[in-house]
């Protein structure tokens, strides 16, 4: 089923995500070492390194991994399901419907579970809105629906920024850190984990369908794929996905733009290995991130999605350039 650099990048992505976990534990403002991040996980370290690093770091890295891992596979099926290696995970509008209606909860001083159950409710429909627009003539060409989200989403951001603007200066910094990703009250992990789980097994699992449905519709009709209901399904579970991470951390943008392209780019197109080679990247991404963020101007703590561009584009850039073929050089 893989090929030896299928197993080597693996190999290398376990590796990475092994070490920005440790990397992340052994990270921050307080003294804990590497030795003592170790120690607090094996039960063998002192009280307050064992605090630390088991209540605050331990669950707010879990949470960066599986959310980047989430909006990673989020991008790959949202690629199949568009056939557009430009389409990403907020491509529907999503990350603008929770936007706008979590700035409100905010503007009216509501608690922290009522703005989470208002992102995620507006990240959903905000999907659903796009898609019951694409849908309007009773069937939808990829075309159409990518033409609706990036409509919908002017749409919203213009909103977004309406709100802003209203909103009194003492509430501005947490909205705009907000839009900008923030995980520093993420220490619920749980439920992302387990839906990064959920999907990256299902995915994988179905990557025959994916691989036949990313060459066209009409080849996976011939060979006898129910074309119809597993463009359902691809876009509910990536919907979904985005939806939870966006309720979770806020708007962390590039991850399932680039990840998708760097995994393709380095391990090919098939989707037995682009899903799980995918969660992996993208979650090592933002635990990367995200531990720079809080540790670069410790105690005060940069957006994650700033970072995640910072480190993704100049190694997207590198690796592109390095892909050229000899006639797109000369």
């Amino acid at each position: 089923m893989f090929a030896g650099r299928h197993i080597a990048g693996f190999a290398a992505l376990g590796g990475i995500a092994a070490l920005s976990m440790l990397f992340a534990l052994a990270s921050g403002s307080a003294e804990v070492g590497l030795a003592d991040a170790i120690g607090a996980l094996t039960g063998s370290g002192s009280d307050p390194a064992r605090a630390l690093v088991t209540e605050l770091r331990l669950p707010r890295a879990l949470t960066a991994f599986s959310v980047g891992g989430l909006l990673a596979i989020a991008g790959v099926l949202m690629q199949v399901l568009l056939r557009n290696p430009l389409a990403e995970p907020y491509i529907l509008g999503s990350s603008g419907g929770a936007a706008v209606a979590a700035l409100l909860a905010m503007i009216l001083g509501l608690g922290s579970l009522v703005i989470d159950i208002a992102a995620f409710a507006g990240a959903m429909a905000a999907t659903l809105l796009v898609f019951s627009i694409a849908h309007g003539t009773g069937s939808w060409a990829p075309a159409r629906l990518l033409l609706t989200g990036v409509v919908l989403a002017a749409g919203f951001s213009a909103a977004t920024t309406l709100l802003l603007a209203l909103t009194p200066e003492q509430n501005l910094r947490g909205m705009l850190f907000w839009l900008m990703g923030d995980l520093s009250f993420a220490y619920e992990p749980g439920r992302v984990l387990w839906l990064l789980l959920i999907l990256a097994v299902a995915a994988t699992l179905a990557a025959r369908h994916l691989n036949v449905l990313s060459r066209g519709e009409l080849q996976a009709a011939i060979v006898g794929m129910p074309v119809r209901s597993f463009r359902y399904i691809v876009f509910a579970a990536a919907s979904l996905a985005t939806a939870l991470s966006v309720t979770t951390v806020g708007v962390i943008g590039f991850i399932g733009l680039v990840i998708p392209h760097l995994v393709r780019l380095v391990m090919g197109s098939d989707h037995r290995v682009v899903v799980p080679a995918s969660a992996l990247a993208g979650g090592s991404l933002l635990v990367i991130a995200d531990t720079l963020a809080r540790t670069i101007m410790a105690p005060r703590q940069l957006p994650v999605g700033a970072l995640t561009a910072a480190i993704g584009v100049p190694l997207f850039l590198i690796l592109m350039s390095r892909s050229r073929s000899p006639s797109e050089t000369n």
